[in-house]
């Protein structure tokens, strides 16, 4: 059985995963998780690019904004603006509402985030095992000039809120340096037959899963392809604000340069969008095989030809 491991962002990561699954359905698959984008909001933990993988294999998301639940009422949203309390600006439904109560009380009893993910996963049963990237407190936020004023601010807060409208002026993994790989992360990674990264954002969503210090390490040093997905379809996003985030990093906004941005010492093999083969012989002169593409997740079916291009590719490299 072929063993398959994904650092999975968000939307992006959520959906290439449903294709994945379509194209190898005997494999099994290992999803780390980006925690990065945890926020408390009213006493709660909410883990979005978690729950959002969980959501979307389970059957239980939002299809048309990729994010949420399935048939969601917000009354408690509205209760809570009544009384003032906020932020307003992040959406949380009552379904949802639910999800994170569970979370929030099996944390406080003393269950870590691993635990807890895997029996919220016993619900859903998204036909993955998911880990989240640490069970340690990691934040990423967003440096910025508001008001003539610079400062730090939650990357919910940055995305959700400011719909990324001002520049980023650095991205940082708080508490990253200090946390340590999930139970699990590390063992996946070593027993993996392939290691892939999804059309997530290579620096808010799989970025800080490397930010945890050992994953980058395991991955370069596993011995086994590790291929990554271009996010960046004819010189931008193909969803959010990826181009922000890059530039803040020093990263610009094309498929070649994200290559470049991972690495030889990490990727073996890239992805980019037929749009895009022109960037074919830049990244393998960086030492990385390369290949062109469809990477438009338009359906299921275009999602599970990105998966096995992206598995065929990896074999290509293993020679």
């Amino acid at each position: 059985m072929q063993r398959i491991v994904v650092l999975a962002g968000g939307i992006g990561g959520a959906r290439f995963l449903r294709g994945l699954k379509a194209a190898a359905p005997e494999a099994d698959i290992t999803v780390i998780g980006n925690t990065g984008d945890d926020i408390h909001l009213f006493g709660l933990k909410v883990c979005p690019d978690l729950d959002t993988v969980m959501y979307t294999l389970g059957g239980g998301i939002n299809e048309e904004q990729g994010w949420g639940r399935t048939d969601e009422t917000f009354k408690v949203k509205e209760e809570l603006a009544a009384y003032g309390v906020g932020p307003e600006w992040f959406g949380l439904g009552d379904r949802d509402f639910a999800t994170h109560i569970v979370r929030s009380q099996m944390l406080a009893a003393g269950y870590p985030l691993s635990a807890v993910t895997e029996a919220l996963c016993d619900r859903w049963q998204p036909g993955v095992r998911l880990i989240p990237m640490s069970d340690d407190r990691v934040e990423t936020h967003v440096a910025v000039e508001l008001d003539g004023e610079q400062k730090a601010i939650h990357f919910q807060e940055y995305w959700v809120r400011l719909r990324a409208s001002v520049d980023a002026l650095a991205v940082v993994p708080v508490g990253a340096e200090q946390a340590k790989p999930a139970p699990g992360v590390l063992e996946a990674i070593a027993e993996a037959d392939v290691v892939l990264f999804p059309p997530s954002n290579p620096v808010v969503s799989v970025g800080t899963i490397l930010a945890v210090p050992g994953i980058r390490e395991a991955i370069a040093d596993a011995g086994v392809p590790v291929v990554g997905l271009s996010p960046i379809v004819g010189d931008a996003p193909v969803r959010g604000m990826a181009d922000k985030v890059l530039a803040a990093v020093g990263v610009e906004s094309s498929a070649a340069a994200v290559a470049e941005h991972y690495g030889s010492g990490l990727l073996d093999g890239w992805l980019v969008d037929t749009v895009d083969k022109g960037a074919v012989e830049q990244v393998e002169t960086a030492g990385i095989r390369c290949r062109a593409v469809p990477l438009m997740m338009t359906d299921l079916a275009a999602t599970a030809e990105m998966a096995r291009a992206a598995l065929e590719l990896a074999e290509e490299v293993r020679g």
